[in-house]
């Protein structure tokens, strides 16, 4: 408790999923948190969450791939609680499943938007803040980006983008006093990883359980708990890492969890009240909102 006491933090994508459990957990341990995403996410919600429980949060709306609305998403982290330590980019969308062939062009300008461009927009506009407090980055990267997965390929270069742009950052503002990392989840259960929910088939859900050898999905506290370290100040001497959160899905070849015995694959119970963590939206939204990329 209270590794993050006195500590501000901005979690992008932090109304569902992943993103609302580092946001609940980064306010449980004494972070003031911007819970920052789309209009129609349910930050609000998370926010009033946070808030019941004697937490520490202000919730932030709007497209944070335009320049302008990452630099109000930053100034209102510093206006409300004075400074900014922690910036989490978390926020990123996962809206098809295809061959190279036949992926919706639409799709890849949609994921570069969202998975891309908001990153790089949050970082600018941090960076000058974060330099002031010797803060840090931890950005979402994802086992798609470590390794070839069929029918995956765009996402994956997105989440490489993501890798490679976090360790620039941190040779870059090292001599500034700020680091910055990537935590790289393999699959967790959000909405993302469910067929009735997400953009996959039955085959790849499988694929999903039966590939870790752990044999089952992570959950978003199991995430959170690797941001949380990384953010503290126990992870001083960390920068331009990679952690895996993935069951040892990179690590292995083949459906190693489909030998794991059924008493072994079960979730650990999580102590946070994640009402949105399957809520998480895949499809495309406001596909006009794009055009500002050229």
């Amino acid at each position: 408790m209270n590794r993050l006491e006195g500590k501000v933090a901005i979690v992008t994508g932090g109304g569902t999923g992943i993103g609302e459990a580092v946001a609940k957990r980064f306010a449980k341990e004494g972070a003031a948190v911007v819970v920052a995403g789309f209009v129609e996410d349910p930050v609000h919600e998370v926010v009033e969450e946070i808030s019941q429980t004697g937490g520490r949060a202000v919730a932030f709306t709007g497209d944070l791939s335009v320049q302008e609305t990452a630099e109000a998403c930053v100034r209102l982290a510093v206006q409300q609680y004075g400074k900014l330590d922690i910036l989490i980019n978390n926020a990123g969308t996962f809206p098809a499943t295809a061959t190279i062939d036949k992926y919706p062009v639409d799709a890849f300008q949609y994921m570069v938007k969202n998975n891309i461009y908001s990153c790089f927009m949050m970082t600018r506009a941090a960076v000058p803040e974060l330099q002031k407090t010797h803060g840090n980055i931890v950005s979402a990267g994802s086992e798609a980006g470590w390794m070839g997965i069929a029918e995956n390929t765009p996402y994956g270069g997105t989440k490489a983008f993501i890798h490679a742009f976090m360790k620039g950052v941190s040779t870059e503002q090292a001599k500034e006093g700020v680091r910055a990392n990537c935590v790289c989840p393999g699959p967790i259960d959000t909405a993302w990883t469910h067929k009735e929910t997400g953009p996959m088939s039955a085959k790849m859900e499988k694929g999903v359980v039966d590939g870790p050898p752990m044999g089952r999905r992570g959950t978003p506290e199991e995430v959170a708990n690797v941001y949380l370290f990384l953010a503290s100040d126990e992870a001083s001497y960390v920068t331009g890492a990679l952690y895996f959160v993935d069951g040892g899905v990179t690590n292995s070849k083949g459906p190693h969890g489909a030998e794991v015995p059924g008493s072994l694959k079960k979730e650990p119970k999580g102590e946070l009240k994640l009402e949105h963590a399957m809520d998480g939206h895949a499809e495309i939204r406001k596909q006009d909102q794009w055009q500002h990329l050229g």
